[in-house]
């Protein structure tokens, strides 16, 4: 039971100082809105038309493929630097996860999501 409760005061612990440190920069922040200190940015330039816009999620999942191929890539460096002691099991192995990543990355192209509309 010591054990959960100590979870539980590092979590109010947690909770607290956040809260404390959100009170005091209320505090101490200077108060003075204006318009132009409202407005919505972006990159400073000023906003164009209306911030309610649809975007096409195509634009999202090209992200997504773009960030998960980039970590399988990851796991292939300390594979390539360990490959002298793993020996061919290790590289059976890696071939199969290569297979699979080609494999979604085919899908992915058959799908037509590669597709920069």
């Amino acid at each position: 039971m010591s054990e959960y409760l100590a979870i539980i005061i590092f979590l109010f612990v947690g909770i607290g100082l956040v809260l404390f440190t959100f009170f005091l920069s209320r505090l101490i922040r200077p108060a003075n809105p204006y318009p132009e200190k409202t407005q919505n940015y972006e990159c400073a330039e000023p906003p164009i038309g209306s911030s309610w816009i649809q975007f096409n999620n195509r634009f999202y999942i090209f992200a997504l493929i773009f960030v998960i191929f980039d970590v399988e890539a990851i796991f292939l460096f300390p594979w390539a630097v360990a490959f002298g002691q793993l020996g061919l099991y290790a590289l059976v192995e890696m071939m199969i996860f290569i297979f699979i990543l080609l494999f979604g990355l085919f899908y992915a192209w058959k799908k037509g999501v590669l597709k920069w509309v």
